[in-house]
């Protein structure tokens, strides 16, 4: 069977099964939503609940407002309630009324709602806060100003005394202290935070009426005292000049003190409001478990009646999955040779050809893999020509510049000779002519030399001899052969001479490398301005060499290119300055045949830094 016959019967399959499905879940559901959307308003009745508890937590918190809220809940909880006991329309959906079999278990929720309603009607209505308690926190927060600027006047009057009223001096700071707290604990107990500040305040209350007494040389009869191991001292009377404020403190605090003592013995949580909280926070668990109940045997009565439905759906969903396989194994079966030409394409990609797919089935897929190999042996034919082509031209070229170089050897010999005018003195005419012909031809004996590097490269045929050689020398000798050069270009060349440091390499070789990249620097920075410094850093297992110049630098798409034979990242600077395009492509040859790697850094018009590596132990790969 064709691959495009097996696909449509495969698709007419799961289109049938997928209507049937969609069929059967029309039906359940048309059949079944009303009795879903009561029992869903049935668990709203638990939701209900527990906000009426948050409301009614956050009207004791202060909250006035929710007053409103809590009635509204209220409202809805009965609405609700009664709509689930006759049924209809709620919202645009249709709600069935509860079945007979659950009416006692309905009645039960209207039962524990009923307290549970009357107390959050109290809630509703009772003030939240004790009047008294009230009053006398703000009588307290009132008259806290007097009581620390008189408790700081107590410590005033005592501080000219001598000596010999040192105690009275250490029992006015603690109460100015004490005073302190007991003004931020009652601010935080009208707040309502602080946790339990009221035994705290209370010990305060108490400790600053015995410093009082203390001062005032009165008895501590009242056994409060000892519960808190405060004892009585025998102090020595503080004369009535310097007991003035003593005598205003005493009034205050008596009057401040009954306040606190009420303050103590009361909450300021309305009695009324609180009971009635309370029996809210107790009756709602009651609630909840008759509501969680209804709900419960609601959705065990939807779930028995459904059972032999549920039944059903369940084989319709075996049959499901066992059509659904059977078609998954199918495709698989079917497109598993795809795997196998996938990855014969992607070795073609890689440049492996000549693999074939073994494949005998005559549909869609077996042609293509019929196509594929046909294809593949085609290309394996073609890469093998074209790499005799490229092997043949490659030989060629080679054979041709070193052809060309022969007799360029003599024309730039005898260029010289007529210009040392060996054989006769020359005129400035002949002389300006000769240094033409000698510059073109050591330009194309150098064109040459890299083209037979780049194609010995090519061909693996470039020799590299190495030897245990001294870079701190290589580098120097390479910087005396370029310094001419440079100072004719007026462009400073440097390179801060360090250790001897020693590593394998053709000396000539690199010293070629150094050649070119200095040469590239030169090209690129500006008479007079220019610097090129030579850079050698000695690693633990190889030696980096760098040649960094302040020149325009490298555009940043060509960093990927640089290293490409004959390419030329400025061509106008590169035709002005002269260059082939392939020194960087050579120095890169050379440096890798040395075990090496080389890159390039380059900021643009802040200038380009080239590094290139050397091992300083002989490498383990075959040198070209």
């Amino acid at each position: 069977m064709k691959l495009t016959q097996k696909t449509y019967l495969l698709l007419a399959v799961i289109i049938g099964v997928s209507a049937v499905n969609f069929y059967l879940l029309i039906f359940t559901s048309q059949q079944n939503q009303d009795i879903l959307h009561s029992i869903s308003y049935a668990s709203d009745l638990k939701v209900i609940v527990e906000r009426i508890g948050s409301t009614a937590n956050s009207i004791a918190s202060g909250n006035e407002g929710d007053r409103v809220t809590l009635e509204q809940q209220l409202a809805n909880f009965d609405t609700t309630y009664a709509r689930l006991g006759v049924g209809g329309n709620i919202g645009g959906l249709n709600v069935v009324a509860v079945p007979q079999d659950l009416i006692p278990a309905y009645q039960k929720v209207g039962d524990a709602w009923g307290p549970y309603k009357e107390d959050a009607e109290k809630i509703k209505q009772e003030s939240i806060f004790d009047p008294k308690v009230r009053d006398d926190l703000a009588y307290v927060l009132g008259k806290n100003g007097d009581l620390a600027s008189l408790t700081n006047g107590v410590e005033n009057d005592l501080s000219p005394l001598d000596r010999n009223y040192n105690r009275q001096k250490i029992i006015a700071l603690e109460m100015i202290n004490t005073a302190k707290d007991i003004g931020e604990k009652t601010l935080l107990y009208s707040i309502g935070e602080g946790g339990n500040v009221t035994a705290s305040l209370k010990e305060d209350r108490v400790l600053f009426d015995a410093d009082l007494k203390k001062l005032e040389g009165l008895p501590l009869d009242d056994p409060i005292y000892a519960s808190y191991g405060i004892t009585s001292e025998t102090l020595q009377e503080i004369p009535r000049e310097n007991s003035g404020s003593i005598r205003q403190l005493d009034p205050l605090w008596e009057s401040v003190n009954a306040k606190l003592i009420y303050i103590e013995s009361n909450t300021l949580l309305s009695k009324n409001f609180g009971t009635a909280l309370s029996q809210l926070n107790s009756q709602r668990n009651v609630l909840l478990s008759t509501t969680s109940d209804f709900v419960d045997q609601w959705n065990g009565m939807v779930d028995s009646q459904l059972h032999d439905k549920v039944l059903i759906v369940q084989l319709f969903i075996i049959a499901d999955i066992v059509i659904f396989v059977t078609v998954i194994l199918s495709i698989r079966k079917s497109l598993a040779p795809l795997a196998t030409l996938i990855k014969a394409i992607s070795r073609i990609k890689e440049g492996v050809y000549g693999d074939k797919i073994a494949y005998s089935s005559k549909d869609e897929i077996g042609e293509l893999a019929e196509t594929f190999n046909s294809m593949s042996f085609t290309i394996q034919k073609k890469e093998e020509e074209a790499k005799k082509i490229e092997i043949a031209k490659d030989e060629f070229l080679a054979m041709v510049t070193h052809e060309l170089k022969t007799p360029l050897v003599p024309i730039q010999g005898y260029s010289d000779i007529l210009l040392g005018e060996h054989l006769g003195p020359l005129n400035a005419t002949q002389k300006e002519r000769l240094k033409i012909i000698s510059s073109s031809a050591t330009t194309l004996l150098q064109l040459i030399s890299d083209l037979l590097d780049a194609q010995k490269l090519e061909l693996g045929q470039l020799r590299i001899k190495k030897e245990r050689n001294n870079l701190k020398e290589s580098v120097e000798k390479t910087i005396l052969g370029m310094q001419p050069q440079a100072t004719t270009d007026e462009i400073s060349l440097t390179y801060a001479p360090k250790k001897d440091v020693y590593a394998y390499y053709d000396d000539d070789r690199i010293k070629q490398v150094l050649t070119n990249l200095i040469k590239n620097s030169l090209k690129a920075t500006s008479p007079k301005t220019g610097t090129v410094e030579i850079q050698l850093e000695e690693k633990e297992n190889e030696v980096v060499i760098s040649v960094k110049d302040n020149g325009k630098g490298i555009p940043p798409d060509a960093n990927d290119k640089i290293f490409k034979k004959f390419y030329q990242a400025d061509t106008t600077s590169t035709r002005e300055k002269g260059g082939s395009g392939l020194g960087l492509s050579i120095c890169k040859g050379i440096v890798e045949a040395h075990g090496g790697t080389i890159w390039m850094q380059s900021t643009p018009y802040k200038g380009t830094t080239f590094s290139f590596t050397i091992p300083k132990v002989e490498a383990t790969r075959t040198p070209i």
